[in-house]
């Protein structure tokens, strides 16, 4: 069994929640809510959960604020939020899972699927880094200044976007070519990173290949390759050719 604490303000999202987790979801739950941080601190004292759903709007003390409060969580965190496109960026990079409010039954068993899995390899011992460097994103004042956190199995690594010189496919992983260190091996796929890096201009000139604008010094003249301030040559795929050429030519 699976002991949940759902934190949100607005008790209609508890019940609903609550509704799917005793009736939709595969797993069997204890669960405890609350509806604030305070409140949910108070929960705490008594209850220790496995998995947290954490809203991220509340008043007073927002779900980012609990975070700050709680430090080295013995817990998963889920959070759940209605569209904020700056919060749920700060997520993502942070390597955090969230749901989008209104929560979809079918995401909801995602999420918990993935908190089985990150249990079962406890990499839930990771997480305080990564919830560190949720807080420090979310207090930036641009979002192009967070810090992406990547975990490995040799711990959590973070880099700037100005780091990343690309990004290269490497069947169901991906290799980060940074600016002068050495390439890192993500199990994430590339196509994560595409949806994540898209908005950043980050160009995918190759279903391989994922590359940082900043750093493209030259495109060859039959726009088959473009060259970058390291050396490197990535290859442009036929179809990729006229949208490379129309991103380059916005720069």
């Amino acid at each position: 069994m699976i002991k949940a604490l759902i934190i949100d303000d607005e008790q209609k999202a508890r019940n609903v929640l609550r509704h799917y987790l005793d009736n939709l979801v595969k797993e069997s739950f204890e669960i405890r809510d609350a509806d604030s941080v305070q409140s949910a601190l108070t929960v705490l004292e008594t209850f220790i959960p496995d998995v947290v759903f954490l809203d991220v709007e509340m008043p007073f003390q927002n779900g980012f604020e609990f975070i700050s409060a709680r430090k080295d969580p013995p817990y998963d965190i889920v959070f759940t939020t209605a569209y904020n496109q700056y919060a749920i960026q700060a997520i993502r990079f942070s390597a955090l899972d969230y749901l989008l409010k209104p929560v979809d039954p079918d995401e909801l068993q995602a999420a918990i699927e993935r908190h089985i899995e990150k249990a079962r390899l406890r990499a839930i011992e990771l997480n305080q880094e990564l919830y560190d460097n949720l807080v420090q994103n979310i207090e930036k004042k641009d979002i192009r200044d967070f810090r992406l956190a990547v975990p490995s199995s040799e711990g959590v690594f973070f880099f700037t976007l100005d780091e990343i010189l690309r990004l290269e496919a490497d069947k169901n992983y991906t290799a980060i070519h940074l600016v002068g260190k050495k390439p890192f091996i993500s199990s994430k796929t590339l196509k994560h990173f595409d949806d994540m890096l898209g908005e950043f201009n980050f160009i995918r000139t190759h279903k391989s290949h994922l590359v940082n604008p900043k750093y493209i010094k030259q495109v060859t003249h039959n726009n088959q390759f473009v060259l970058l301030s390291d050396g490197s040559k990535v290859e442009v795929s036929r179809r990729k050719k006229e949208e490379v050429q129309q991103h380059l030519n916005l720069r």
